[in-house]
């Protein structure tokens, strides 16, 4: 199941390092910790109230993900991503649920996933009502993976999650910046749903490649 960073942990949930990792990445994925800000792992013991070796092991894996550049003496730099990452990783998304679409609408998966989308699009329809940008793109998030794991393809799957961090951190840039996108967005998913529903590939590639592309040009 896909899990949202959204949920935040407390110190009774889970280990220490868990904990760490979560509240700073999230971070990270949301901007609050843009491309290029040095963090210290004496700051964030501060700020969560752990003791350095978890906090450590946090940056560390951090680092694996490519989310954290470890540098000797300026502790922790969050790596930004380039204009040309980020195309990259849209026309990567694009390419990926594209095709899991099409697998999805040539399948018996359709109803059970516009069943799933149905659900998610009042969750942004509320998200919208209330000004939840965060909420909105959590959904998003969870819209578009729920198509990719509908298609029952693991490659599909596989690439959808190498790709997804960096796609988060270009879905809540965008969002913040241009809240008036919000709704657009909202009617995309829409008519992707209907897509679906309809079982119409050439509609679904179209909306789709439109959608993402309001995505190009954010950094």
């Amino acid at each position: 199941m896909h899990a949202s960073y959204r949920e935040r942990v407390t110190v009774l949930d889970v280990p220490a390092a868990e904990r760490a990792y979560s509240d700073t990445k999230l971070r990270i994925l949301r901007g609050d910790l843009p491309g290029g800000s040095s963090l210290s792992e004496i700051a964030v013991c501060g700020e969560l109230g752990l003791s350095r070796t978890p906090v450590h092991e946090a940056f560390l894996r951090l680092a694996s993900e490519e989310l954290l550049t470890l540098e000797s003496r300026k502790g922790a730099v969050v790596r930004p991503m380039s204009p040309s990452e980020a195309d990259d990783v849209v026309e990567m998304r694009e390419a990926v649920e594209a095709t899991a679409a099409r697998r999805v609408i040539r399948s018996s998966a359709g109803s059970a996933l516009v069943a799933s989308l149905s659900e998610l699009l009042a969750r942004q329809e509320s998200c919208l009502a209330d000004g939840d940008v965060d909420g909105f793109v959590e959904a998003d998030d969870a819209f578009h993976h729920a198509v990719v794991e509908a298609s029952q393809n693991p490659i599909a799957l596989h690439f959808s999650r190498l790709i997804h961090d960096r796609a988060q951190r270009l879905r809540y840039r965008f969002m913040r910046i241009r809240p008036e996108h919000l709704a657009q967005s909202l009617a995309d998913h829409r008519a992707l749903a209907e897509a679906i529903a309809a079982g119409d590939e050439a509609a679904y590639a179209a909306t789709l490649a439109r959608h993402v592309d309001m995505l190009r040009g954010i950094l």
